[in-house]
């Protein structure tokens, strides 16, 4: 993911970038969920059944620390759904690794809020268009103001919410009205996802939005980042799943701030790009590891080797590749100028469009002059 608001306001004031301390995981605790949204990657189900007891999870937690898992996302499916995710939440938190929650927030009420705030420094939730968008989009009438609710009572509480936001055909429309939403919501970050064809992402490969609706998206992303900058707005904006971004951010910044360019090129090329397998993971429902939850392959079962076997195995020929920054890829990314900023992108989009995990990210929308070809 991309911190833009933390890149530029870190940059402007000369402080620290938020730069993550350790490995990220994103695990999905269970593939039974309320909702059936179109572009869900794991295929969630209402019928499924938990294979993962609390037992193993729990027995896992020190394989992921001894690992340099600093945080965990808790995710699904919807992990509300599971009764013991507050105690696995604790379990995680003993061991000082940091939890955040990621759900839909239909399971969110006055019972359980301050637990849910207390268990999870960080709680998003997903509002995919305004209204009748995100219902159809997720697949229930009414999803959407509750959500809503569900936002306004964590805040109400004083917990830290914010919206994730995914970017498809479908949704598009509502895309100038999420940041006008979150505006009015007050909302601590805006979490805003390019599609990535995976589980229903790849069944619904032409939901995809197109070239110039990227470019044109990210662009106004980039301006309401450096817009709320100068306004002194504390709203967070973070871009996933589209590491080319960061060209865009570099080029509009470096036109406000020039004499800040190397420095921004600086702390761009140490965050690296894309870290899936390198400092990002996933854990899916069955305890298969990947190097993220979009990934077309395992490279490891929890069910045969524990989380830190598989993650420090430098035999592993997918991790090894996945590890070399910049990436060796092929296609357009070969003479790139600026891979050691993206780091060629995602991988998972490239293998469902060539079947070659190491050729170009098919969505990367940069021009050659932004490329430093020209």
């Amino acid at each position: 993911m991309l911190r833009v608001s933390n890149l530029i306001n870190s940059v402007i004031s000369g402080k620290k970038s938020r730069v993550l301390d350790g490995n990220i995981i994103i695990w999905n605790f269970t593939n039974r969920c309320n909702l059936t949204c179109r572009h869900c990657y794991s295929y969630a189900d209402p019928n499924s059944k938990d294979f993962l007891t609390t037992k193993f999870i729990v027995d896992s937690i020190k394989d992921l620390k001894s690992a340099g898992v600093r945080f965990v996302i808790f995710s699904g499916g919807e992990p509300l759904i599971r009764k013991d995710i507050f105690d696995i939440a604790d379990k995680m938190r003993e061991e000082g690794i940091i939890t955040y929650l990621s759900t839909n927030g239909l399971y969110i009420n006055e019972k359980n809020v301050d637990k849910i705030i207390e268990k999870f420094n960080y709680i998003g939730i997903s509002i995919d268009g305004i209204e009748d968008i995100h219902d159809d989009f997720r697949g229930l009438k009414g999803a959407y103001k509750k959500s809503i609710a569900s936002i306004e009572l964590i805040q109400a509480h004083g917990g830290n919410a914010g919206i994730r936001f995914t970017m498809t055909k479908e949704t598009q429309d509502s895309f100038y009205d999420i940041f006008r939403l979150a505006e009015e919501l007050k909302v601590d970050k805006l979490y805003l996802s390019h599609l990535v064809y995976s589980g229903r992402g790849l069944e619904n490969l032409k939901m995809d939005i197109s070239k110039e609706k990227r470019i044109e998206f990210v662009n106004f992303i980039i301006d309401k980042a450096l817009k709320y900058q100068k306004e002194g707005k504390k709203m967070d904006i973070v871009t996933g799943n589209m590491e080319m971004d960061a060209i865009i951010l570099l080029e509009k910044f470096s036109k406000e701030y020039p004499h800040l360019k190397d420095e921004m090129i600086k702390r761009l090329k140490n965050w690296g790009g894309n870290s899936a397998g390198k400092r990002l993971g996933n854990i899916n429902s069955i305890a298969e590891v990947k190097p993220d939850p979009f990934f077309p392959f395992v490279v490891g079962d929890m069910n045969k080797k524990s989380f830190n076997e598989i993650w420090l195995d430098d035999k592993n020929d997918i991790l090894n590749k996945l590890r070399v920054t910049p990436r060796k890829i092929s296609g357009k990314c070969r003479d790139c100028k600026v891979i050691d900023i993206c780091n060629g992108g995602s991988r998972s989009r490239a293998y469902a469009i060539s079947g070659d995990l190491w050729a170009e990210d098919p969505s990367c929308y940069l021009s050659d002059e932004q490329r430093g070809l020209k």
